[in-house]
């Protein structure tokens, strides 16, 4: 083989295999602006909130979720975490019922979280992006400071 080949192929392989790691690198499917769809969702033990927007980005494996409700009573409030999905601990704030999370990939579209208040576990929740990517089901299921229980499938659209 000339040289000159030999390069060009090795180049081009080379070029493939750069492009296959960049694409199973890629982000996680949840990030982008997503919006309850309160008609599609369902609540248990409190009654739903008006809105709620939920906006994650990423940095390298941290993942940023911002989430702004506007609850029943019309209050606002803002919840924040960075977590990664290796099933440490991240700190939360602005959540009255939790003050830290864990989070565990399931598989390429869900993730589960455990919910913690001072160490000890209060709720589950996880997460579902579908593979068309236009929808998110949330299923969350815990006790609040108050040791009232609650359960909800709260539906989100990409926005």
């Amino acid at each position: 083989m000339r040289p000159l080949h030999a390069r060009a192929i090795v180049g081009f392989v080379a070029t493939v295999a750069a492009i296959a790691i960049a694409f199973a690198a890629g982000s996680d499917p949840v990030v982008g602006t997503w919006q309850l769809n309160v008609a599609k969702s369902t609540f248990s033990g409190g009654p739903a909130p008006k809105s709620q927007t939920r906006t994650y980005t990423q940095s390298g494996s941290s993942i940023t979720l911002v989430m702004k409700t506007v609850g029943a009573d019309g209050k606002e409030s803002t919840m924040k975490t960075t977590y990664q999905l290796d099933g440490k601990d991240y700190p939360v704030t602005g959540a009255p019922d939790y003050d830290s999370l864990s989070a565990k990939q399931l598989n390429p579209q869900t993730a589960s979280f455990t919910l913690k208040r001072a160490g000890k576990a209060v709720g589950r929740t996880s997460r579902t992006v579908s593979h068309d990517g236009k929808q998110m089901t949330s299923k969350i299921s815990a006790t609040s400071a108050k040791g009232e229980k609650s359960e909800s499938v709260m539906v989100f659209d990409r926005q």
